[in-house]
């Protein structure tokens, strides 16, 4: 078996199951080894429901004194019943899982796993999984992987998948009891120079990926992380510094002189710039006035005015002769952008002749595109990773512009600069990176922060609840549809998952609900990245011409939606995002004239975490909430909090990992000060492996 395999050569996996496999994006052996579990289930002894904690996941044996009662409302069917551990007793719930209705009769007995709830001092679970004693008893003292699903697809599925590639390419390792320094093999190969593993103290490749997917403990997986991680941040880090290295000192192609038609520009727009737009617009105007190759990335809170300074940017390329491209990680944020500058040029006269290029162009259309940007007769082409498809040839492209950079990896970028030649590069970015991490992660580029808010928009109201003020966030935000308003509603996922999900709210199932708690004439609808681009772009059109009035999205709403009507945000289990990404999302509402307010429902319930939430409720700055984020992170928050949204890496998280980046960030500019191009022997293996993996180190999804 090869990395490179197709999955479906695996035993057990045919075209129907390959197919769902590639709905998560596993396409190849390679892919589903480093599809990393999102979390570890542990599997106690069970225990009686008097002393357990409101929230906790428990495993209870329970006895059924009458049938469970089921009944349907519109899709969804409903089944709840009664049960008793012999001294107490509790509710149990159960949505859309009709198979279960011959298992739950009266006089059986089964054991229960699920997030206790307690309501008026009466026990209550939701979903919990369904166990008989001999299939619990298997799993007693194991750390169980649960992994990202898709419908159709389970959490064992993919176990067994994993274990027989894990066997066909690591053998030895299966009944390693512990990760240690010495056991390596196959494909698993050591990278790092001997004396980085001993500084840091890292396990080896090949048994890191062993315990990362079926661990002894949790020490062995921490262990495990803790080297996979570093080889993500060391294999990035050493790619952005020889960028660096690179762009250092790189006379520019397309040499520009002052003209009138930025200044005209400003003086007919009918408001003035900030004092921070008007100090990074003064940067940029110098990289690009030097001669030398501009490499800036301006970092700005949501609503900063990041746009008009690319607009600025492309004014004074287009009027030295030449072409600039705006490339954005969405349809949706393209388009945006098109329409904005379209309008821009129609009302001031503006030099602009944009056009629009994405992936749901039709063929014929990007034919004739083409051989327009190729004969010079659009200057300005925005659009997405259609921008970098190889028959796409630019006349003169002396600006290249990317907004929300960390949704590209840094060879897509490449890719675009390599369009031009020596082109400028401007990079665009609202998530709020804490500068300190920001200098380390865009080493490549030089830092421009817009820090400044206009003057005219409203502060968003926010506040932080439990789960108890649910019913009233339902009426709030009716009243604010019946004002003619619009609402967001956030999910952490996009479908019910497995055992360790209990109480994760999910987009499918949240917008069923909705449909049936709110009144018949509230148009709800949902959204979430795994949807067919046509269908998001027609959920989005719609949401934005106000015929949806409530809209349940997974956090694919983060970047490039403008919906200047919405008023109302609420974000279930709030707890499960990081801080950053809660003010990325928050940035979604209060883009009008009119009052916002944006509610976190606390799922968990717990003081911690809802102290930590209320970060939001005290400040609207992105940059003061990413740093508190920073040194709110511990150990405990190492799985249940999602992505920051920033530099999404496959294990390592920026804000969790901060203290471990900063010292691989130290490690790899010692190194590269030794040996800047790697040639001696103790570097022949890492840079083989940078040589086959150009690029390919970290997988920067799109939405």
């Amino acid at each position: 078996m090869k990395y490179s395999d197709d999955i479906i050569k695996l035993k057990g996996i045919g075209e129907k199951t390959a197919k769902l496999f590639y709905k998560l994006g596993i396409y190849t052996i390679k892919d589903l080894l480093f599809y990393y579990p999102k979390n570890y289930q542990s599997f106690e002894e069970p225990v009686k429901i008097a002393g357990v904690a409101e929230g906790e996941t428990v495993t209870v044996e329970l006895f059924l004194p009458s049938d469970f009662k089921w009944k349907k409302l519109r899709n969804l069917t409903i089944g709840t019943g009664i049960c008793s551990d012999g001294n107490d007793k509790i509710s149990v719930s159960y949505f859309n899982v009709p198979y279960l209705k011959n298992k739950l009769k009266v006089g059986s007995s089964f054991l229960f796993r699920g997030k206790i709830k307690i309501e008026n001092g009466k026990y209550h679970m939701d979903q919990p999984v369904l166990f008989t004693w001999d299939e619990y008893t298997e799993k007693m003292g194991q750390l169980q992987p649960c992994y990202g699903l898709t419908a159709g697809l389970g959490n064992k599925a993919v176990m067994k998948a994993v274990k027989q590639a894990l066997k066909e390419l690591v053998p030895d390792f299966e009944n390693s009891s512990e990760v240690t320094d010495d056991c390596d093999a196959g494909l698993f190969g050591e990278i790092l120079p001997e004396e980085i593993k001993k500084e840091y103290a890292l396990a080896s490749r090949s048994c890191a990926f062993w315990q990362i997917h079926f661990p002894k403990d949790w020490e062995n997986m921490l262990k495990a992380r803790t080297r996979l991680v570093f080889d993500e941040l060391f294999l990035f880090l050493l790619s952005v510094r020889k960028m660096k290295e690179y762009n250092e000192a790189l006379c520019s192609d397309y040499p520009m002189i002052e003209t009138a038609w930025t200044k005209r520009f400003l003086e007919m727009l009918p408001y003035k710039l900030t004092n921070a737009q008007i100090r990074v617009w003064q940067e940029i105007e110098k990289d690009l006035l030097s001669g030398m190759c501009m490499n800036r990335l301006v970092q700005g809170d949501v609503g900063s005015g990041k746009t008009i300074l690319a607009f600025l940017s492309l004014l004074m390329t287009i009027s030295n002769g030449y072409q600039g491209a705006l490339m954005a990680p969405t349809e949706i944020l393209a388009a945006q952008h098109f329409e904005q500058l379209s309008s821009m040029t129609k009302q001031y006269h503006l030099p602009f002749k944009p056009v629009l290029l994405t992936g749901s162009v039709s063929a014929a259309a990007k034919k004739e595109i083409y051989r327009q940007i190729e004969g010079g007769e659009f200057n300005v082409i925005i659009g997405t990773h259609a921008l970098i498809q190889e028959k796409v040839k630019y006349r003169n492209l002396a600006l290249v512009i990317t907004d929300e950079q960390h949704r590209f990896g840094v060879r897509q970028r490449e890719i675009l600069g390599e369009k031009g030649g020596r082109t400028h590069v401007l990079v665009m970015s609202a998530t709020p990176i804490p500068r300190t991490l920001a200098i380390i992660l865009y080493g490549d580029l030089h830092l421009s922060v817009v820090d400044e808010m206009p003057a005219e928009r409203l502060p968003i109201k926010n506040c932080v609840v439990n789960i108890s003020y649910r019913r009233k966030a339902y009426e709030f935000l009716t009243k604010e549809v019946r004002a003619g308003h619009q609402v967001y509603v956030i999910c952490p996922m996009v479908e019910a998952g497995d055992a360790d999900m209990e109480g994760i709210q999910n987009v499918t199932d949240y917008g069923e609900k909705l449909r049936m708690e709110l009144p018949e004439d509230v148009h709800v609808e949902i959204l979430h990245g795994k949807m067919k681009p046509a269908e998001k772009k027609r959920i989005m059109e719609a949401f934005s011409r106000g015929d949806i009035h409530v809209l349940v999205s997974t956090t694919v709403i983060e970047v490039g939606i403008n919906v200047p009507n919405a008023t109302v945000m609420i974000v279930e289990n709030a707890e499960r995002f990081g801080l950053a990404q809660l003010h990325q999302l928050r940035g979604r509402i209060g883009r009008g004239k009119s009052q916002s307010y944006c509610i976190f429902i606390d799922g968990a319930g717990k003081e911690k975490t809802t102290e930590r939430l209320k970060i939001l409720n005290h400040s609207n700055d992105g940059f003061y909430i990413a740093e508190e984020d920073l040194k709110l992170r511990g150990p405990g928050d190492l799985f249940g909090i999602r992505q920051s949204g920033a530099m999404e890496f496959k294990i390592a998280d920026i804000y969790q990992d901060a203290g471990l980046l900063k010292k691989i960030s130290v490690t790899v500019d010692r190194m590269l000060s030794e040996d800047r191009m790697l040639e001696s022997e103790k570097y022949a293996r890492l840079k083989q492996y940078l040589n086959e993996n150009a690029g390919n180190f970290i997988d920067f999804r799109t939405i």
